[in-house]
């Protein structure tokens, strides 16, 4: 595969790892507490609250689950995004729970929130960076099955 293809993939991981595991850091307090500059949650309570408000849709008792589900979720594609096992499959789930995301925050706020957050361009970047990995597993299946 030619560099900029595989410079582009690993900045594609980077930045969706990044994206994915900050937000577990800011709900856990590394960022800073609650009402510090930069952060959104700082603490457990602000994140469910906020998962709450999101979710204005869903029963209240679902929110700490839905809490907790997005948080596993966040946590294992940050990792897997980050490690490239199975990169097709995981970046096109990190585009689907980033779609998630958006439909929640739509539902919810309206459509300048997830546009305000760039959750729309991190759908499409985890859906390329799906593409990309895909057709690069193919090439390389391609090149080795020819020999």
């Amino acid at each position: 595969m030619q560099r900029p293809v595989q410079i582009a993939l690993w900045v594609g991981r980077a930045g969706l790892a990044a994206t994915l595991l900050s937000a577990v850091a800011d709900r856990f307090g590394l960022w800073g507490p609650h009402g510090a500059p930069q952060v959104a949650w700082g603490d457990w309570a602000h994140f469910v609250s906020y998962t709450g408000v999101l979710n204005s849709f869903a029963p209240h008792g679902l929110v700490v689950v839905l809490a907790w589900v997005s948080t596993a979720l966040e946590i294992l594609l940050g990792i897997g995004l980050l490690a490239g096992f199975y990169l097709e499959y995981v970046a096109y789930a990190a585009a689907a729970l980033f779609g998630l995301f958006a439909l929640a925050m739509t539902l919810s706020l309206g459509v300048k929130a997830p546009l305000d957050y760039s959750v729309y361009g991190d759908i499409c970047g985890a859906w390329l960076l799906g593409v990309v990995a895909g057709w690069e597993r193919r090439l390389r299946r391609d090149a080795h099955s020819a020999r």
